[in-house]
């Protein structure tokens, strides 16, 4: 990259990208991708061992109580974990013990067969189009893209390179805590039933730097969880792009500002750069 003069206005080396996923590379409503893949779960959980049906999260995944879950992502982004860390330790005790590949396995099975709910898409065509053009045009001028969501990083690996052209060692996202089982044929590693961090809010600066090392030069998001993020990709001495994803097109996708009410006002008072669906996309898929 080389400004007017023929210099190099910025090192390669520090052409660094991040980008949210759900809501900001693919659709997130009226659920995340992954909670509809972790609910077929619960259900497969409770069809096995019936006393769960009476307890949180298996409750409102067997009964279809999607308020129940809305408000706990609504909750969250509020500011209250309560319902929250109900459903982690829910979705923690799904997995415990499989294996890493059979995890990826599965994943990459359900994003291969699963529909959206009421778009009538595969999920993995459910990808916005003009944020994929972007980091087609960002690979074009030699950035380094990463995924940076409050997602499992391991149920984004499968389908990353594939849908956005993004590498699966690039993802960033929250996992559980991982053990070594020594054994035959090279031993496995396996999901515990511990968190080891959600890739959220204050915490995705943090896992950001811890995997890059570096401040990014664009950030994309669309929800409170992203303002940190988006904070921290201001520099003093290089130009930087701060970009959130304003949801206003229910006709062809979803209409919504809850969980994005601080970082629309953030973006007002710190000039971020909107986008808005309804205005500013041709298209969406």
């Amino acid at each position: 990259m080389r400004g007017e003069d023929g210099s190099e206005s910025v090192p390669a080396d520090d052409r660094v990208a991040v980008f949210d996923n759900d809501g900001t590379l693919w659709c997130e409503k009226p659920m995340p991708i992954q909670l509809d893949f972790i609910l077929r779960r619960l259900v497969e959980m409770v069809d096995a061992r019936p006393e769960l049906r009476k307890r949180q999260p298996w409750q409102a995944a067997y009964a279809h109580e999607y308020g129940w879950l809305s408000a706990a992502m609504s909750e969250h982004y509020a500011g209250d974990d309560t319902k929250v860390q109900t459903l982690a330790a829910g979705i923690l005790a799904a997995y415990e013990g499989i294996s890493v590949e059979d995890f990826e396995a599965q994943s990459d099975a359900f994003l291969r067969s699963a529909r959206h709910p009421t778009l009538g898409r595969d999920y993995l065509r459910c990808a916005y189009s003009p944020m994929v053009e972007l980091l087609s045009f960002l690979e074009a001028n030699e950035f380094s893209s990463y995924i940076a969501s409050g997602g499992g990083r391991d149920f984004m690996r499968p389908i990353s390179q594939e849908v956005y052209g993004i590498p699966r060692e690039r993802v960033i996202g929250s996992t559980a805590e991982l053990a070594y089982i020594s054994g035959g044929h090279g031993g496995t590693v396996i999901h515990k039933a511990e968190p080891d961090y959600l890739d959220d809010g204050p915490e995705k600066p943090v896992r950001i730097w811890s995997r890059i090392g570096r401040r990014p030069l664009l950030a994309a998001g669309n929800s409170n969880g992203d303002v940190p993020m988006l904070e921290f990709t201001q520099h003093k001495d290089k130009p930087s792009l701060r970009l959130l994803v304003l949801h206003d097109d229910g006709e062809r996708e979803f209409d919504y500002t809850a969980g994005a009410e601080q970082a629309l006002e953030q973006a007002d008072a710190a000039g971020w750069t909107v986008v808005s669906m309804k205005n500013d996309w041709t298209t969406i898929f």
